[in-house]
């Protein structure tokens, strides 16, 4: 598996209370790179899937501005042109993002200033909490002062949230023009990224375990329950990769799993 490259870490400002200004700009220079890149691809595929699918421009635009996390907006698509009611479609969206829910726990304690962090800045940053965003924050935010984690990642994330939206526009109104093998192609990219990048930032033994199993049991369950496939491997393959790892600690096998 060929992982990607480390995003390089932003340069340390020569002033140690840098504004917030400043930090955010920074951010938003981070955002052009090669993570921002594999995202924008992929929702150049997406404008072909919105198309197809019948949404009108507004509605593609839209829905990745506010609903942001790609798989959620494939689920929402998917249900949109399959006809099915508000209720169903909330709760499908509701069951891809669940995901997102320990990711933001995990961010927010990184972000926060205690004291001087409104929790409408947090709730705000929660908005832009997706799998590109948060490795990156993940791996650069402890390297910078706790001042300036939360307006660098918003600079980063609110330029790589309007990049996509651009971007997914441009691609939706050319589309016609770009082969369906193209198209597709530039979709799959982002889950071989997210796979390699959590991939390069697991720090645990458990984790890559996890990895490993849910590639075992995802097509399993694809053909076993496939309405409810990445749930199974979710819930079984973290169970599994949990216990299996437990047990090696204690029997002396490892010891940072």
């Amino acid at each position: 598996m060929t992982l990607p490259a480390s995003p390089s870490k932003p340069a340390m400002p020569s002033a140690p209370e840098a504004g917030a200004r400043l930090w955010a700009l920074r951010g938003a220079r981070a955002a052009v790179s090669i993570p921002g890149l594999i995202l924008v691809a992929a929702f150049i595929g997406y404008a072909g899937l919105a198309r197809e699918s019948g949404l009108t421009l507004a509605e593609t635009l839209m829905m990745s501005a506010l609903v942001w996390a790609l798989p959620s907006i494939v689920v929402l698509t998917g249900a949109m042109a399959g006809g099915v009611g508000l209720v169903p479609a909330a709760i499908a969206v509701a069951l891809a993002s669940v995901r997102l829910m320990p990711m933001t726990m995990a961010l927010v304690p990184i972000l926060r200033v205690e004291g001087r962090t409104k929790r409408w800045h947090l709730l705000f940053a929660a908005h832009f909490v997706a799998i590109t965003a948060w490795v990156f924050a993940m791996r650069t935010l402890p390297d910078l002062p706790r001042p300036a984690r939360l307006p660098f990642f918003l600079g980063f994330a609110c330029t790589l949230t309007g990049s996509v939206t651009i971007i997914t526009g441009l691609s939706y109104l050319l589309v016609d023009d770009m082969p369906p093998m193209v198209a597709g192609a530039l979709f799959l990219l982002t889950p071989v990224y997210f796979l390699c990048s959590l991939w390069t930032a697991a720090r645990l033994s458990v984790d890559k375990v996890a990895m490993l199993v849910g590639l075992g049991l995802g097509p399993v369950f694809a053909l076993v329950a496939p309405g409810a496939d990445l749930l199974l491997t979710g819930l079984v393959g973290g169970c599994l990769a949990y216990g299996g790892t437990r047990l090696a600690r204690h029997l002396g096998w490892g010891r940072d799993a």
